[in-house]
């Protein structure tokens, strides 16, 4: 955790309380005394730095200031076929990490139906893994996460719009063509399950604009792929 991101339920005055997973991070991993400064985020808001001013064995009482902007959104908007849900955790941290700021977990044929039950899809269990994310990476802005659990009509109602003003490019392992470097503009990337979309749904992505590309021979795990194509488009 390299950023202590705080909600307004914790915060008063410039005044926060630190209790749970937080509170163990600070007690535990960091072994923060009274005194010491770390650096915190307002969830949605601003960074800034706090100092801790009480700690007792349950909770931590931070003075805290807010004054600087959180990185840049990455000009990114993500179609992802639904991973399986232990892969998902990781990948949503991962996309929060990166800087993805938009999110649309959709289904395909390789996408196995008991996925949409898992409950790491409940709107709090998302927030959870993605507030991970944004800790690790130093982030405040929460990603928004759209579910849409039927392809056909996700990509003949609604992708195109979303595609607008945008590059769009699709994953896909059987192509010529490898995945541009460095964008300038705005990009629209869908990737699906490991082995790709199956044809069809390639046809009905080509079909509204979107361009096949691929990152090389090797066929890559999501969680793996995700965060290869997002540095390969946005180099750091």
């Amino acid at each position: 955790m390299n950023l202590l991101l705080l909600t307004s339920d914790q915060c008063c005055d410039n005044v926060a309380t630190i209790i749970g997973r937080q509170f163990e991070h600070l007690r535990v991993v960091q072994r923060a005394e009274v005194g010491d400064s770390v650096r915190v985020g307002m969830l949605n808001g601003l960074m800034g730095e706090a100092i801790i001013t009480a700690i007792d064995n349950n909770r931590a009482s931070l003075e805290v200031s807010f004054d600087t902007p959180p990185p840049e959104v990455l000009p990114l908007t993500l179609i992802l076929a639904l991973p399986r849900p232990k892969m998902l955790r990781r990948t949503l941290q991962s996309i929060a990490a990166m800087g993805v700021k938009k999110l649309y977990l959709i289904n395909s044929v390789r996408v196995e139906k008991s996925f949409w039950q898992t409950p790491i899809l409940k709107p709090e269990a998302i927030e959870e893994q993605l507030i991970l994310g944004l800790e690790q990476a130093k982030d405040t802005l929460l990603p928004e996460v759209y579910l849409r659990n039927l392809f056909k009509p996700f990509v003949e109602d609604e992708l195109e719009d979303i595609i607008k003003g945008s590059q769009a490019l699709v994953a896909h392992p059987d192509t010529a063509t490898p995945c541009p470097i460095d964008c300038s503009a705005e990009v629209t990337l869908a990737i699906g399950p490991e082995g790709g979309f199956i044809p069809y749904e390639i046809e009905k992505l080509n079909q509204i604009g979107f361009d096949p590309v691929h990152l090389g021979p090797r066929i890559l795990r999501v969680e793996n792929a995700v965060p290869a194509l997002i540095s390969r488009l946005f180099p750091a």
